[in-house]
């Protein structure tokens, strides 16, 4: 089987493929043979870390165009030639990368090793993980690439889908048993999109921290520079870090147990003002030695905790909860950011609300957005929703196409997340909930306190999901409390509970140990 499959990597055998709309511009297939990785857990978000060894597949990559669109779309399918399960597995993207980039192919890499084909898709944009949007966002100054937005909002991932099914049906004589999506971020925001638009492309979804309202979320990356640029003050990043620390001492042991982790991030704002500790003394590299932390630094914190407002003081979205790293001083992203390297601190935006405002909003890649007025940031703010809304955000909550064919969906959101506040996710639960009062028969949420963004802070990966998902939609075991390890402030790993939301995890207080997963259970509604 394995030696005939192998001989069946090449072009011809994939010689019929067509998708509608679309015209096939090549197809190169070629083996790979005593391929070997590692794959940690944290690239995988739901599922567990694995090693990937001496492993043979058939990489099939496609290229097509949408005629009249002058795009070139790359698709990039690995098919297993050993252990194939009879399954597809398309993996998502992140950032402003739709996927063909280093998580997507970690990602893959740990599907191959579980025997699933895999598949990818760049959309059709060019151009480096985060510097892409400047190389293809525009036509020219004032006309966006809206068949590129299209494609990277929607129809790429629907290509894909079809794609992926149509490879696997030539290469192993039948198409896949069950197909399956797994994407976090952008690959979560991907994910609600394949289940709101395209209802019967997956029988399973894991959306990871979805970007739901991207249009709103990508403003939001920008408000607390937009904030420190009002102010005309940007504190150090070491002052942030502290009032961070101290919300998390503050709010520790709201949930019932002290470990170093806000459990109740809603009763954690209602409990600690930052102004409380201003003029603490703390140890500050960056300045140099000791200092007091100010109140614009509160003021910062406040700001970006509570999410984005008119000025009118009307709040137009969440912000991340307290306990996340505002910083970024041990992620890859904080959107409170400043830069202090110069002696004189100024703000440190990330690569996700400035290329938006200034080429689709403004349109213009030469747009000043350090000195606009609250107002001027109001108007740009919301004209990113009228402009883009239909295209970029996932936030339909009818899903009853896509529980009428049968599909399974799971999210979660880690309550420490950096970039996307997680009340965004639990809100559209509710409004699923809300239109579809069965909705746990097919959708499931999960909040997972001291959680990063897709990964990161003191929480591991809910790495049992995907199997919980998978067994959702092949056997119909609805899934229950997920197991997940923490990692609390002696360092210690301690095993805990995710549990279907609105319910949470409480703590049996006369268990008297919480290192013990048996301690947790599932409380509330």
């Amino acid at each position: 089987m394995a030696v005939s499959l192998l001989s069946a990597c090449s072009p011809e055998t994939f010689g019929t493929l067509s998708v509608f709309g679309a015209e096939i511009l090549s197809l190169n297939a070629s083996p790979v043979t005593s391929y070997s990785a590692s794959v940690p857990e944290v690239y995988r978000y739901t599922q567990p870390a694995t090693e990937l060894q001496n492993t043979t597949f058939c990489n099939v990559t496609v290229s097509y165009t949408h005629p009249g669109q002058n795009d070139n779309v790359s698709i990039e399918a690995w098919l297993p030639v050993d252990n194939f399960n009879g399954r597809l597995q398309a993996v998502g993207g992140g950032g402003w990368a739709a996927g063909r980039f280093f998580l997507s192919y970690n990602a893959m890499n740990g599907a191959l090793a579980d025997g699933y084909a895999t598949i990818t898709t760049n959309a059709g944009l060019s151009g480096l993980y985060w510097e892409s949007p400047y190389s293809w966002a525009l036509l020219s100054p004032g006309n966006v690439n809206l068949h590129l937005l299209q494609n990277f909002g929607s129809v790429s991932l629907n290509d894909q889908a079809i794609i992926g099914k149509a490879l696997v049906k030539s290469f192993y004589g039948k198409g896949p048993e069950y197909s399956y999506f797994n994407g976090c971020s952008q690959g979560g925001r991907q994910a609600l999109m394949l289940a709101q638009r395209y209802p019967t492309a997956y029988d399973g979804i894991a959306a990871g921290a979805p970007a739901i309202e991207w249009t709103e979320l990508v403003p939001y990356a920008q408000w607390p520079q937009q904030f420190m640029n009002m102010l005309g003050v940007y504190p150090y990043g070491c002052e942030l870090d502290a009032i961070t620390a101290g919300a998390v001492s503050a709010c520790d042991g709201l949930d019932g147990v002290v470990d170093g982790v806000i459990g109740e991030t809603d009763a954690c704002l209602a409990h600690f003002d930052p102004f409380s500790i201003v003029g603490t003394v703390i140890n500050c590299t960056e300045a140099g030695g000791k200092i007091q932390i100010s109140h614009a630094a509160a003021a910062v914190a406040n700001a970006t905790w509570h999410g984005m407002v008119t000025a009118d003081g009307k709040q137009t979205f969440y912000g991340i909860p307290p306990g996340s790293d505002l910083t970024g001083s041990s992620s890859s992203a904080g959107i409170a950011a400043t830069n202090c390297t110069s002696g004189i601190c100024v703000g440190a935006p990330s690569q996700l609300g400035p290329p938006w405002i200034k080429l689709f909003v403004a349109r213009d890649p030469d747009f000043v957005i350090s000195n606009l007025t609250h107002a001027e940031f109001d108007r740009l703010a919301h004209l990113s929703g009228q402009m883009y809304g239909s295209l970029m955000s996932t936030n339909d909550p009818d899903l009853s196409a896509f529980h009428n064919a049968g599909g399974k969906l799971i999210s979660f959101h880690g309550l420490a997340d950096n970039i996307i506040p997680p009340k965004t996710t639990a809100k559209y639960y509710n409004a699923v909930a809300s239109i579809l009062p069965d909705v746990a028969d097919f959708y499931r949420h999960y909040e997972a306190p001291g959680l990063g963004h897709c990964f990161g802070g003191v929480s591991g990966q809910p790495t049992s999901l995907f199997a919980q998902l998978r067994a959702w939609v092949e056997n119909g075991t609805a899934p229950g409390p997920s197991p997940v390890n923490i990692t609390d402030k002696e360092g210690r790993l301690q095993p805990r509970i995710l549990c279907p939301y609105p319910q949470k995890a409480g703590f049996n207080v006369k268990c008297g140990n919480s290192s013990m997963a048996e301690c947790w259970s599932c409380i509330g509604n």
